[in-house]
């Protein structure tokens, strides 16, 4: 005789739901409904997790000071940086100063620079200079190095708590922990890391909001189910107004925006994603006009949550040039005084302040001066041009590399094995949503399109492909996603085809990190023969 298997807490749920109404509104049928099984850490899912984080951590902070020069846009924001830690704002320096600077023996001119990105990734980069000094490269990336950790430690858990499974948390870590595009940002003294951990951050927070929003729906439609009001909440459903993890996101999705203002279109979609989870969520409980109700009782105050709270937030990060007397374009509105009454209204200061922000949208819509590494966004799928950050190369037998041409390089590359397989995991999730309209699913593609999508809006400017960086944590919860579904591709009670399917993950795995293992010299700045530099240059674009 089959013993029939027991019904799951959903099934449960549903069940009685349907069956008898003096169930349906019971707290625990609600909260089964509307949440699922409930999910607790366990510690040997803490170690599995912070182990890969470890290993995070040894990728990014072994040998961070190498190579002790500026590289790349360094040369940019680590002066900057250490400009806002002696004087609040960014200043101008002499043309050629870099190894001065390296040396400590260089100031900035007394005269304010104008930068085009808001200034809170220079003060997280000039916190590292201040802990470690800013003569030395650790010092200048350690915060890179630190926030890049962290995103591998905050990735785990969003992979584990979206997709209920320590494992798929675990290897969605592990794939960004090893991937070299992530490690080269998380090394280097530039701005889209922490872009990148905000958005991620950010995103994590409102998953949070969505359960903790559920839990207080089930616990208001109960209470007036209990009360006799039942009928006059289902009609637009209750106003919740607690939520401190929504808050929370529009903290961090503004610091986010203070480091790029690319940040912007994370926070339009990630605003809208958490109002559609608001309105699905009323649909399930049954509430008769969800929708309207929705709008008005979520929609507005997640408004209030997410962009006002936000705007303060981003605000507050302009400290420095706001106090500031020297700041470039500090003093424009004394200059160019209010043309209406209700112009005049507005500080002299925040008048000053958007006008810098005039000039700075002008600068990043009409940049199109031409580079040697721009790519268009068409070609980051393919990862058709990765930007060289470094490169150094001895052919007179001096270098340490055992052959007489050496080579030294750091390509901002990620590996191609993940970055293709994660493409091809983007194309199966559009199919996916369509058919089953998966949350998940809608907020990896989302994320995907406020990173890659947007920038095709501004065909003629200047871009680069390490700007992906900011959606590289949803690519890889794509590809986890996919993971997930092959593990349990045609199991059903076959042992068999569960240790095939185990066996195909973990050797995708197992790919993933030899081919690592193969990048890592040009990731790291390892010197090694100019014929096995030459061996990784794939494809002739990369060069």
């Amino acid at each position: 005789m089959t013993e029939t298997p027991a019904p799951t807490a959903r099934q449960g749920a549903r069940r009685t739901w349907l069956d008898s109404i003096d169930h349906a509104y019971t707290d625990t049928v609600l909260r089964a409904r509307l949440l699922g099984e409930k999910l607790t850490i366990q510690r040997w899912e803490w170690i599995l997790i912070l182990a890969v984080t470890a290993v995070a951590a040894l990728l990014r902070f072994h040998r961070l000071d190498h190579p002790h020069k500026l590289i790349f846009d360094e040369t940019y924001y680590v002066k900057d940086a250490y400009s806002l830690l002696h004087f609040g704002v960014e200043m101008e320096w002499e043309e050629d100063i870099n190894d001065a600077f390296i040396a400590g023996e260089a100031e900035p001119l007394n005269e304010p620079a104008y930068v085009v990105h808001p200034p809170l990734g220079k003060w997280l980069i000039g916190l590292g200079m201040l802990l470690f000094g800013s003569d030395n490269g650790f010092g200048w990336r350690f915060s890179s190095a630190m926030v890049g950790t962290l995103s591998v430690l905050i990735l785990s858990l969003i992979a584990w708590k979206i997709f209920h499974s320590s494992f798929l948390g675990a290897t969605a870590g592990l794939l960004m922990a090893v991937d070299g595009h992530h490690l080269v940002m998380s090394r280097t003294g530039l701005l889209d890391i922490f872009l990148s951990f905000f958005v991620l951050a950010g995103f994590g927070a409102l998953v949070l909001d969505r359960d903790h929003g559920r839990r207080q729906l089930a616990d208001k439609i109960n209470s007036a189910y209990r009360s006799g009001t039942l009928s006059q909440v289902l009609r637009y459903g209750p106003m919740i107004w607690w939520r401190p993890w929504r808050i929370v996101a529009g903290i961090l999705l503004a610091a986010g925006c203070s480091v790029k203002l690319s940040g912007l279109a994370f926070v339009a979609i990630f605003g809208l994603m958490t109002v559609f989870w608001d309105l699905n969520a009323r649909r399930v409980v049954g509430i008769r006009r969800w929708a309207l109700g929705g709008i008005l009782r979520d929609g507005l105050w997640a408004f209030v949550c997410v962009v006002g709270v936000g705007f303060l937030t981003y605000l507050a990060t302009w400290t420095g040039w706001l106090v500031s007397s020297r700041g470039y374009h500090r003093h424009w509105a004394e200059d160019n005084p209010a043309e209406t009454w209700l112009g005049s209204l507005i500080p002299d200061t925040l008048r000053s302040w958007s006008h810098y922000h005039r000039a700075s949208t002008d600068f990043h819509t009409g940049l199109d001066s031409g580079h040697n590494y721009a790519s268009s966004p068409w070609t980051w799928p393919f990862m058709g041009r990765p930007v060289s950050f470094h490169y150094e190369s001895t052919d007179d037998g001096s270098g340490d590399c055992g052959a007489a041409h050496c080579s030294e390089a750091i390509l901002d590359l990620a590996n191609p094995i993940l970055w293709w397989s994660g493409t091809v995991a983007i194309i199966i999730l559009t199919v996916v949503w369509f058919a089953k309209r998966d949350w998940r699913v809608g907020a990896i593609l989302g994320a995907y399109v406020a990173g890659q999508l947007v920038w095709v809006l501004w065909p003629e400017r200047t871009m680069f492909f390490f700007y992906t960086i900011a959606y590289e944590p949803f690519l890889i919860l794509a590809i986890v996603y996919c993971l997930g579904w092959l593990l349990r591709w045609e199991t059903g009670h076959n042992p068999r085809a569960k240790t095939r399917n185990l066996v195909i993950v973990l050797g995708y795995i197992l790919v993933i990190m030899l081919v690592s293992a193969f990048f890592m010299p040009i990731w790291t700045a390892e010197e090694i023969p100019y014929d096995q530099w030459r061996w990784r240059m794939w494809i002739q674009s990369w060069i």
